[in-house]
């Protein structure tokens, strides 16, 4: 099969455009025919060596769409998509003609979805639906201020609070883009500046803030909680390292997450894109737009759209 591989780390140059043996399915796993592809940022610092328990060499990539072809019988010609924090890190990811998987990561793609839509949706959403689903645990009628709404996973937080009957803030420096799926569906949005916290607490509060920026915007990310608010974390943009005012915090009875879907492996992905798939067959969620496709051939070419800044998401095609 062909691939792209990496054995040092650095920029889009190091990738190479391979053929590799096409790997063969066991008791325990699967064979999916990769149809597409995305490119996420976390690809990019993965190729730069930010991530230190990744081995060399490394087929990058970690959102997938595509078909089975070996496995088990009732999944045979299944149209499947998937995402996981271990593929492209520690086990050979999805920018190659075929990835093996094990049984207990393969999830069916939504019909709604093609191929190249459905490769889009992974990292972006998985970390969305784990923060606001999982562990804030959402309810409709309440109010979520999204903290860099205009972003991959800032978009599917808006959609995904939406689906679920609630209010949504966008808290950016630039407003999303009204023809985008998050953009249409916004209550409201606040301009990300030092007025940021008092315009939302003007809007009510939230119940919820989904902070995708971290770092130089945790403090806000605080102030914009109501009493008894939950705030979720994915990200240390500008800083790691944070200051606020413990008493505060303890008197709102503020509630703080961690999301990371890096720890989830594709296997344990597999019940949050389950559970995605039967949404966006619903209608209540949609792809974002792609902004660029590129044949495998053209790999480099596609990381160097991400690292660039490429607004709407890269996908690889084979």
């Amino acid at each position: 099969m062909k691939a792209i591989q990496f054995n040092s780390f650095g920029g889009p140059e190091v990738l190479n455009l391979v053929d590799l043996p096409t790997p063969a399915a066991d008791a325990d796993s699967a064979i999916v025919q990769v149809k597409a592809a995305s490119v996420n940022p976390s690809d990019v610092k993965n190729l730069s060596g930010h991530f230190s328990h990744t081995t060399l060499p490394r087929i990058p990539g970690r959102d997938f769409s595509g078909v089975v072809t070996q496995g088990p019988a009732e999944w045979i010609g299944a149209e499947v998509w998937g995402t996981g924090g271990d593929i492209g890190f520690t086990r050979d990811g999805t920018h190659a003609q075929f990835i093996k998987v094990p049984v207990g990561a393969l999830s069916r793609k939504p019909r709604t979805l093609t191929h190249e839509q459905a490769s889009a949706i992974g990292v972006n959403f998985v970390v969305a639906w784990l923060g606001v689903v999982d562990y804030a645990q959402l309810v409709a009628g309440e109010t979520v201020a999204v903290i860099g709404a205009s972003g991959g996973v800032g978009g599917a937080v808006v959609q995904i609070a939406k689906s679920r009957g609630c209010k949504v803030i966008a808290v950016d420096r630039h407003e999303p883009d009204a023809d985008s799926p998050a953009g249409r569906l916004l209550d409201h949005y606040v301009p990300f500046d030092e007025h940021a916290a008092e315009r939302v607490k003007a809007l009510g509060g939230a119940d919820v803030v989904y902070d995708a920026v971290g770092g130089v915007a945790f403090e806000t990310a605080l102030k914009l909680a109501k009493w008894r608010g939950r705030v979720v974390e994915i990200s240390a943009t500008g800083k790691r390292r944070v200051e606020f005012d413990l008493i505060d915090f303890y008197h709102n009875e503020t509630q703080l997450f961690g999301a990371d879907s890096a720890k989830l492996g594709v296997a344990d992905s597999a019940r949050l894109m389950t559970e995605l798939a039967s949404v966006f067959d619903s209608g209540a969620l949609q792809a974002p737009s792609i902004a660029q496709t590129f044949p495998l051939e053209q790999a480099r070419d596609a990381y160097a759209a991400v690292a660039g800044g490429t607004r709407g998401r890269v996908v690889i095609t084979m």
